[in-house]
Parts: C-alpha cells; sequence; structure tokens
C-alpha cells in the first residue's frame, strides 16, 4: 500500500478492536480519531477508510473532524513528539527561541517538523498550562519547564534516560506502599501535579520511597494536591502525630533520606543506614526558630515570603489546598465531602437555585453570567430530556486555573457537577477536557470510577431514586471549543464550530434537548456554597462581583503560582505582595488578563480592582482567570500580534469578519512589528476592531479585538514608534541590531552560546557580532558578564 509516499503494509486489527470498545455512532468520531493517532502516531488514510466501513460515522465526517482539530497529523511522526509551548507566558519568556534551538539541534530541514532517523517530531502547542514553568514543552506525558535554547539537547537526553530507567527502583516503593498504616509515626506530603512533576517532584517522591524502604521508618506517604507555590516546587511537608508540621521547598531528591532522619526515628536494620549519613546531617539541615530547614532547598512554613503568598488568599476552589489526596474518596468524606450534595438531595429546587442566587456565584468561564439565572431556565424547559456539562477545555494561553482544579480537587468538581444534575433534572452529563491535559484526565477518570463504585454517581445516588452518570469527552486542540456551543458540536462528533444563538443551550443544547454549561471553576464552588450557605460566600468580594476567584499567576513574576482571592483584591496587590513583584528586577509594565479575549492593563491602573465590571472599564474582561505580568522589556505591540495571530490560527472560519478580518489585522501587525508601518495604521486596526467585535457569530471573534484595543488604548506611543521603525522595548527582530562595546573583556562566553556562530571566538580581544547570521535571540546578551551586548 501506498500512503503519503511511504510504502507500508498498516495492520488494520487495531481499527476494528477500538471500535469495538469505543463505539460505531457518530458521536465517538473524536474518540477513535484519538485512539488512532496515539496507536499509529498519525492519521493513516486507510484505517480512517476502515472506520466509515464499520461504523456509522461518514467519510464527510471522519475528514472533516480529521483536519479540524490541531491535535491530529496526516503524516507518520518520529518515535517521539516534542510539543513545545507558545502560550503566552512561554511566548514572553523565549519560546520561539526554543523552539528554534530545537530544530536545529536535531538538524530538521527547514518546512520539515522530524529529524532524519524519525526520531523526533517537533511540533507547536498552544498551551500546556505550565505556565510558571515558562517557557515549557512536553514529550509523550513528561513536562520540562524554564528551557533555553542552551538546554534542548539536555533535555532530550534527560528524556532517553527516563525511559530506559523509569521503572528501576520501583519495588523498593512496592514494598513500602504494601506495609498497613497501622502504628504510623507521621505523614509525608508531595505534591504530585503536572508543574510539580515537572520541576522534579516525581523523582523526590520515588527518593522518598526509597528512604522510607531502607530505613524502615513507618510514616505514610501521602501524594496531595497543588499547594500553588509553583515557584517553590518541589514541595515536601513533614506532618508528625501531634500535628506540628514542617514545609520544605525546592527539595533535591538527594535531601530527601536527611530530611526524615531529622524527623523520624529509625528502626531495625535502617538504623545502620542512618548512621551511615549521621555526619552528613550537620551540613545539611539547619534549624531556625524549632523549624527544620534544609540548606539552600527550603523553606518553612512560617517564611515571610510564603506568607504573603498564601496568607492573603481564600480558599473556596481551592478548599483544603495541600492537605488531601486529589481522589482519596474516604478522606474528601472525612473533610465534608459531599455534604453539600447530601444537603441539597433534602432541598428543592427553587431552594438550591435560591441559594445560588443569594451566594451572587457568576460563571467563572469568562463571561461572568449569573449562575443561578442559567440554572432557573433551564428548570423551566419543558422537555424532561435534559443533560449537564462541565466545561474543561482551557484553551487561554497562560491559564492554567482549571487544570489544577482537576488534577487537585476532582471529587468536589464531581461533587458540583452532580448537584447541578439533581437541581436541573439532567440523567447523563459530560466533562469535556482538553487532550493536553494528560494527568487531569486521568485524575477525573480515576475519581469518576470511584464516585461510580460509593453510589455518588449512577442510577440511585444516595438511596433518593434518582441518578446521574458522567462521560468525558477529550478535546482535540481547538481553543474555539471553549465556546459552549462549539464545545456541544465537537461532543456530537462534529466540527466545533458556534451555532448563533439564540436558541441558547438551556432551550436547545446537546441533540437539541436542554443543556446546561458551566466551566470547571463554577462547579468546584458550588458544593461551598451548598454546605456553608449562599450568604457566606456572599461575604466575599465586591457588590456586583462576589466570592473569590482562582487565578493563574504566571508571566515575568517572582512567585508565579495558582492564588485564590477575594474578588476586589487589586492588580498591586496580586503582583506586589502576593506575587512579589517583577523578576530580575526590572520595572512592572502591564498584566495581561484574560487571554486572547482579555486585554492588557499597565501598571498605571494597578490600584483597580480586579471585578468584572472594573475590568471592563480597563479595555479587558476576567476571562477565565489568567494573569501574565509583563516587564518593561515586553513589546506592546509584538504582544498585540501575537494574539492576533493566535486567534486568527484558532478562528473556525465559519463567519467572514472573524476569519478574514483577524486576518486583514494580523497583516497590519506584522507590519508593524516588521518596520514597515505605515501612516494610518493605527486607525486601521481601530476600524477592523469595530467590525470584528460588532459582527463576528461568536465570543471568540467578538473579543479577539481586545488586546489590540486595549494596548493602543494604554500604549499608543509604541505603536506610533513602530510606525517611524523603532521597538521602544528592542523586542522586534526586525528593528533592532545587536552589537559588543568597549566592555567586551574577551572571555569568549558569547562565542561559545551563539546557536548560530555569529560571534567568532577570539581570546583576550574585543568580539563582534555578524548581522547577517544574527538572529536576536538575545543569548550573547543573557551571558555576557561585562554587560558589553547593546541592542539598538
Amino acid at each position: 500500500m501506498e500512503e503519503n509516499g511511504l510504502a507500508e503494509e498498516l495492520d488494520l486489527t487495531f481499527v476494528d478492536e477500538c471500535v469495538g470498545v469505543i463505539g460505531r455512532t457518530e458521536d465517538k468520531v473524536l474518540a477513535i480519531l484519538q485512539a488512532m493517532q496515539d496507536h499509529y502516531g498519525y492519521l493513516p488514510e486507510s484505517a480512517m477508510e476502515r472506520v466509515c466501513e464499520i461504523t456509522d460515522i461518514t467519510p464527510a465526517s471522519i475528514m472533516g473532524i480529521g483536519t479540524f482539530y490541531d491535535q491530529f497529523r496526516h503524516t507518520p511522526a518520529g518515535k517521539h513528539i516534542v510539543r513545545v509551548c507558545v502560550g503566552t507566558a512561554c511566548h514572553v519568556k523565549g519560546a520561539q527561541d526554543v523552539y528554534n534551538a530545537f530544530l536545529r539541534h536535531l538538524d530538521i530541514p527547514e518546512g520539515e517538523d522530524t529529524d532524519v532517523k524519525r526520531e523526533f517530531t517537533i511540533e507547536k502547542i498552544a498551551c500546556l498550562g505550565c505556565c510558571t514553568l515558562a517557557p515549557a514543552m512536553q514529550i509523550g506525558d513528561v513536562t520540562y519547564g524554564h528551557l533555553t535554547a542552551e538546554t534542548v539537547g539536555g533535555v532530550l537526553e534527560d528524556y532517553l534516560r527516563y525511559e530506559q530507567q523509569s521503572r528501576k527502583g520501583k519495588e523498593a516503593a512496592k514494598k513500602h506502599r504494601g506495609r498497613k498504616d497501622r502504628d504510623v509515626r507521621g505523614e509525608i506530603r508531595i505534591g504530585l501535579g503536572s508543574c510539580c512533576q515537572a520541576r522534579g517532584s516525581g523523582k523526590l517522591n520515588e527518593a522518598v520511597e526509597k528512604a522510607l524502604a531502607e530505613t524502615g521508618i513507618n510514616a505514610r506517604l501521602k501524594h496531595v494536591g497543588c499547594v500553588g507555590m509553583c515557584y517553590q516546587t518541589p514541595l515536601l511537608e513533614v506532618v508528625l502525630p501531634d500535628g506540628v508540621s514542617y514545609l520544605y521547598a525546592k527539595v533535591n531528591p538527594e535531601d530527601a533520606r536527611a530530611i526524615l532522619l531529622r524527623h523520624f526515628k529509625v528502626r531495625g536494620v535502617g538504623r545502620k543506614i542512618a548512621g551511615s549519613i549521621s555526619n552528613a546531617l550537620d551540613t545539611i539541615v539547619t534549624g531556625r526558630d524549632g523549624e527544620a530547614a534544609v540548606q539552600r532547598h527550603s523553606v518553612d512554613v512560617r517564611d515571610g515570603h510564603v506568607a504573603d503568598f498564601l496568607g492573603r488568599q481564600k480558599n473556596i476552589a481551592t478548599e483544603h489546598c495541600g492537605n488531601i489526596s486529589p481522589v482519596d474518596i474516604d478522606e474528601y468524606l472525612s473533610y465534608g465531602g459531599f455534604d453539600g450534595l447530601k444537603k441539597v438531595v433534602g432541598m428543592s429546587n427553587e431552594e438550591v437555585i435560591g441559594e445560588l442566587e443569594k451566594s451572587g456565584l457568576r460563571g467563572r468561564g469568562g463571561a461572568g453570567f449569573p449562575t443561578y439565572l442559567k440554572w432557573k431556565t433551564l428548570c423551566s424547559q419543558e422537555d424532561r430530556t435534559r443533560y449537564v456539562v462541565c466545561n474543561g477545555d482551557e484553551g487561554d494561553p497562560g491559564a492554567f486555573m482549571d487544570r489544577m482544579l482537576m488534577e487537585s480537587y476532582p471529587l468536589r468538581v464531581i461533587e458540583g457537577v452532580t448537584i447541578a444534575a439533581r437541581t436541573v433534572g439532567a440523567t447523563h452529563g459530560y466533562l469535556y477536557i482538553r487532550a493536553e491535559y494528560p494527568l487531569a484526565l486521568r485524575r477525573m477518570t480515576e475519581a469518576i470510577a470511584a464516585c461510580r463504585k460509593r453510589g455518588f454517581l449512577g442510577d440511585d445516588i444516595l438511596g433518593g431514586g434518582w441518578g446521574v452518570d458522567l462521560q468525558i469527552v477529550a478535546g482535540a486542540g481547538a481553543f474555539v471549543c471553549g465556546e459552549e456551543t462549539a464545545l456541544l458540536s465537537s461532543i456530537m462528533g462534529r466540527r466545533g464550530m458556534p451555532w448563533l444563538r439564540p436558541p441558547y443551550p438551556t432551550k436547545q443544547g446537546l441533540w437539541g434537548k436542554p443543556t446546561l454549561i458551566n466551566n470547571v471553576e463554577t462547579y468546584a464552588q458550588v458544593s461551598w456554597i451548598m454546605r456553608n450557605g449562599g450568604s457566606a460566600f456572599a461575604a466575599m468580594g465586591t457588590e456586583k462581583s462576589r466570592g473569590t476567584k482562582v487565578f493563574a499567576l504566571a508571566g515575568k513574576i517572582a512567585r508565579g503560582g495558582l492564588i485564590e482571592v477575594p474578588m476586589g483584591v487589586t492588580i498591586r496587590q496580586i503582583v506586589q505582595d502576593i506575587g512579589g513583584g517583577i523578576e530580575k528586577g526590572l520595572g512592572f509594565k502591564a498584566v495581561q488578563v484574560g487571554g486572547p479575549s482579555g486585554g492588557c492593563v499597565p501598571a498605571a491602573l494597578s490600584d483597580i480592582p480586579v471585578d468584572y465590571e472594573s475590568l471592563t472599564e480597563a479595555g479587558a474582561i476576567m476571562g477565565s482567570g489568567g494573569l501574565v505580568v509583563l516587564d518593561e522589556s515586553d513589546c506592546m505591540v509584538e504582544i498585540s500580534r501575537y494574539f492576533l495571530e493566535f486567534t486568527q490560527n484558532q478562528s473556525c472560519g465559519k463567519c467572514t469578519f472573524c476569519r478574514v478580518g483577524t486576518r486583514r489585522m494580523l497583516d497590519v501587525l506584522e507590519r508593524l512589528c516588521s518596520g514597515r508601518g505605515e501612516e494610518g495604521d493605527i486607525e486601521r486596526l481601530e476600524h477592523l476592531s469595530r467590525m470584528v467585535k460588532a459582527s463576528s457569530l461568536c465570543g471568540l471573534g467578538k473579543t479577539a479585538p481586545n488586546p489590540v484595543l486595549s494596548t493602543i488604548k494604554h500604549f499608543r506611543d509604541e505603536y506610533e514608534a513602530h510606525i517611524q521603525g523603532r521597538c521602544p522595548a528592542g523586542r522586534c527582530k526586525a528593528m533592532v541590531t545587536y552589537s559588543i562595546n568597549d566592555q567586551c573583556i574577551g572571555c569568549t562566553i558569547c562565542a561559545q552560546h551563539c546557536p548560530v556562530d555569529a560571534i567568532a571566538m577570539v581570546p583576550y580581544q574585543k568580539h563582534q557580532i555578524d548581522n547577517d547570521k544574527c538572529t536576536r535571540c538575545g543569548v550573547c546578551k543573557n551571558v555576557c558578564p561585562a554587560e558589553a551586548v547593546e541592542v539598538k
């Protein structure tokens, strides 16, 4: 058989097997294609033809789906696929330079994405949701963060070693896990979220398991959810039987044994092992006010920075953060889990909706629509076949709130969805989750299974004679599917394209039936409201924006992570007090709020409260909650170009104003960033923005101009400078040159690190940059110890 120029005999047995497991109806097309790509590495034409032969799926449907979503490939890939994140936080920290470095390192021919040995395929991905690790990348299920153009080779080598050695050392871990929990003398908590694992918590976990097995220490190792302090990971907390706890940050695996021996007595043969390292304890472990700390690596719970980060927060959706194991249903119940659902079972639908109205909860997915009103509208529908949907398609570059909530609190999300289903009379529900979030998918799958087993999902929940079941649908890489009608189209096995509203999904949603859609954070707050009452939630926040909001704090910030704060806190309080200000001592310039649909709020307005109304007045929107902090080295025109490139690429193409209008806007922005700006370009952008906002079909197009309009409003001088051929921030490569001044000491470091050999190595002499070769990557400036590299 000849396919894509490659002669091969394709075994189609897998297609028959996967269809047998997944199903033959049209709505199963997305899952079937995902399974085939996982198996073959791409979508072979013959495999898709076979699907059409044995299912109800038509050739038009399978080809339409296969070409619509970014996840799917139609040409063979290498053995390993490297996905380089180009989300907002990664973009402003040099993701494009990292991507180019991978291409150079693997010697991938121009226009190709796979090396000649077919070992690695390099792809860009819109966002991995690991914004605090920017720039980040993913190979398989392994994520690496804080990449530079110089570290790409080491990362690939590390991954290959990981593949070979991932199973080593597991026996000792199994031995420890096999011990019963009786006479446990304390607890060791390690966070194993995506960000934590990317920073080394997986290796730390293995080191702790090994140390426990070797020393005989009888302490429980517990995997907990996100604490939010991504900037301090890997985190390890020791909780003693008397409740006293010690929190360690940035812990290296080699420190694990010393930490355990500091807090726990060793018994049996473990004493000999402990004795062999007792001398090392004096140099590794230090004390401060009775609290333990590992030299250079740890922060105790009373550290001022930690208190600033955690102490100003209010945990509702993130309740019990760092204390509770994500999928341990018994522990969840011990913390009051499902008490909200139990309470709702004894309430009328009107009473439940009344509590929501009293709480003032507004949808946390971006638009801020009153939650009670959406639920009330659906309850009033005559059609008794109803669905409930959780929107976990968090596609905003720079946002990772929903990922963290699903990884850390899946049972709370499920409880919220179940409360909604009980209230609106739905018997079936869907959780639509990004395929780019493998850990969230796994945790939610495990949580659903646990709930079914314990009677919190199924036909007869809590013995009340009512039931609901939930099904996970994995997205396939389409930002537009964050829009509710596009998401419903995707669940039904169609291209993720929005439809004209009204009618709204509460009247005609999935398969024409009334459907309730809320996002992950909204559902995560519902159970707390039902348990504590709507008035308790309404007591926080502002008059029109009640309660708390979860934000992803990333970008040029000293302390990035996941935060939950009362509505009404100011941008300055978030950036300066919680986030610790700008890293590397640069000036705070702006914060990008709400992803591609949001806008840039300048530092001059940082005292405005973060609520729906105030952000709208500033030219931004709340969005789902991404906060990407920008410093004085960022170019606001280039940031606008980046967002327009994203939204233009992600436009479904259904309506002309979004498809063509965003393309015209991007043309102008690209011209400005390349030094070819023209008089009148600012006015052209403003005119096009008004047309696209007014005439686009869905929220993607209507909000796409927001980054452009907000930056023109607050940074018009930068646009005017670009028309004159200048980039004040020095970020637009076409308008800057790199040179070396007389401060050069001839150390050759710049020449050694230049990825394109644009600097000749001449020891003890002033170096020169060949601007014909120079790619303006900035590596030489970053590594120069004498600050001899200038950008003009």
